[in-house]
């Protein structure tokens, strides 16, 4: 007696054959299968719009050296667009990478941050003297003095140019950090000796002392300002300075010149840094910390020196948006050179901007994901194929089906550029992300239609169709991938999409795609399956379950 389609035992060998299939294709030890196997149903918001589960992480655990990056998952990293968003709240920077220079969540922590030094200036000087000292205040330069944050934006796009910085520096560009210039000329008018210390070098030191003098300081002079030496002619090492290796670290230089200047008699009753590598290390009664989540410069202790209270912060609370800028202060702000590095580590990049692409936090999330998906996606393909169900699933290109870190990285610098993606698009460069080739060769194979819905327009779609052949896909076909129009020629917005305005948004585009497939004129497939690294490529329902893919590189609402 032969087995029915809906027979417990056909049903388990179908299963077991799709899963001992995908155990195979992904090299995974039969000990591992069991719980690699165990299904994970995830959102399932059928055809309707319950997309309440879709919504992107809000809170995230970051070690400041990028570490996390290994344990944290993709959806635990913070988003690096969402990040430049929040620093852009913060700065109150409308998006073009310079700050408001009147008013901004910035400003006003900033001159939180004074009001309360201030109010103890006076106090804190009267006490140096009457126990006989000579007090001191010492200031870092770089956003704690000096504002580079239009450089760092504007200028650099986060992506830090020493030649650029050196042109910012001769050509005194930077204003004075909002506040500061009030807060330093007040401290000196009450007595206190002021010192500048900065890892700006000794070629820079005219430049920036006439910069600082420019925008209101009265009382940096050449002599209590330090630079760091070149090595080059008379700038050398300081006397005063020994380090472990022949090139100093950061505290190292900075620790021990306030110890210099300890020894010539000052007390330092105040040290003011925007890093934490500008206070630690000691010689400084108090360290003053001030916010700046645009770049981050790790420095080691001095050995033997414990110093937990100068630590970044781990945990971190951002909106998608970018609206946390305007809450969370600087502190709270995820910085983007720890996202980065975060990112690097996921993705296996040693630092130069291509990932690893045979093992890496990344690759190995993506198999734990396939392997969870993919056996019950082939049963379920194979019964709604049995039942004439015209079973299908839908995938999203970019980081869903082919893989973009290298382009985004190495070569944009997380600066996304159109002109430059066609490039990578036309000549099909890009590599599959890791397993997905499994997972849609299984769907295929089960029963299921692959459909290509994707952001890439009309001009790109046959490179596209030709690089996911060139790398291993064999299911997409023209007429069931779909590219958005350029609004040129033929090109045109077709008429089963009606968007609210005249820009469709990626939802309107992708939610109402789904739903033509889905009718009688796009083919009547039943969508048991939509695959995408964008929460966007998801919401809007027309597909039994939905399946995000990791992606913090990107962020596209």
């Amino acid at each position: 007696m032969s087995d029915s389609l809906h027979s417990p035992s056909r049903f388990r060998r179908v299963f077991v054959g799709a899963a001992s299939a995908l155990v195979l294709a992904l090299g995974v030890g039969l000990a591992d299968a069991p719980a690699a196997l165990a299904w994970d149903p995830g959102p399932g918001n059928g055809h309707g719009h319950g997309d309440t589960a879709l919504t992107p992480r809000t809170s995230f655990t970051m070690a400041p050296d990028g570490s996390s990056g290994a344990t944290q998952g993709g959806e635990g990293i913070p988003n690096i667009d969402s990040d430049k968003k929040t620093i852009a709240t913060y700065y109150g920077d409308p998006g073009t990478g310079i700050a408001n220079k009147t008013d901004s969540p910035y400003i006003r922590e900033l001159g939180g941050i004074l009001a309360r030094e201030k109010a103890e200036l006076k106090a804190e000087y009267d006490r140096a003297v009457q126990q006989g000292q000579k007090p001191a205040i010492v200031f870092d330069a770089d956003d704690t003095t000096l504002w580079t944050y239009d450089m760092e934006v504007a200028d650099m796009h986060f992506q830090f140019n020493p030649a650029e910085q050196d042109v910012w520096v001769q050509g005194q560009r930077f204003p004075a950090t909002p506040g500061m210039v009030d807060f330093v000329n007040q401290a000196a008018a009450l007595g206190y000796t002021v010192f500048g210390l900065t890892g700006r070098n000794d070629n820079q030191k005219a430049a920036t002392l006439g910069n600082l003098d420019k925008v209101g300081y009265t009382a940096f002079t050449s002599d209590r300002f330090y630079t760091k030496w070149t090595g080059t002619g008379a700038s050398q090492q300081p006397s005063y300075i020994t380090c472990a290796a022949a090139s100093c670290t950061t505290v190292e230089y900075k620790a021990l010149t306030r110890k210099h200047i300890q020894d010539l008699g000052y007390t330092i009753t105040l040290n003011v840094g925007d890093q934490w590598s500008d206070l630690q290390g000691g010689y400084a009664e108090e360290a003053l910390k001030l916010p700046n989540p645009t770049y981050y410069l790790p420095s080691p202790d001095l050995p033997g020196v414990s110093e937990p209270q100068l630590a970044p912060r781990t945990h971190f609370t951002m909106a998608p948006d970018g609206s946390s800028g305007a809450t969370e202060g600087g502190e709270g702000i995820p910085n983007i050179d720890s996202v980065k590095k975060s990112i690097a580590t996921y993705y296996g990049d040693p630092g130069t901007g291509i990932a690893n692409k045979t093992d890496s936090p990344y690759i190995r999330e993506l198999r734990s994901i396939v392997l969870r998906q993919a056996p019950v996606l082939a049963a379920t393909c194979f019964v709604e194929k049995k039942l004439h169900k015209n079973p299908a699933i839908v995938l999203d290109t970019d980081d869903t089906t082919l893989w973009t870190y290298d382009m985004e990285v190495a070569d944009m610098h997380f600066q996304f550029n159109p002109a430059e993606q066609d490039v990578w698009v036309q000549q099909q460069r890009f590599p599959a992300t890791p397993h997905m080739t499994t997972l849609a060769a299984v769907a295929q194979k089960a029963g299921c239609t692959l459909i290509g819905l994707t952001g890439r327009n009309d001009d790109q779609k046959a490179a596209t169709l030709g690089n996911l052949a060139k790398v291993g896909y064999t299911g997409f076909t023209a007429q069931n991938f779909y590219t958005k129009w350029t609004g040129v020629g033929a090109s045109q917005q077709p008429s089963y999409i009606t968007c609210a305005t005249a820009k469709c948004t990626t939802i309107e585009y992708k939610s109402q795609t789904r739903a033509h497939i889905e009718s009688p004129s796009g083919g009547r497939y039943d969508i048991v399956a939509n695959f995408g690294d964008q929460f966007s490529d998801l919401i809007g329902g027309y597909a039994d379950r939905t399946v995000k893919l990791p992606n913090p590189t990107y962020y596209l609402p």
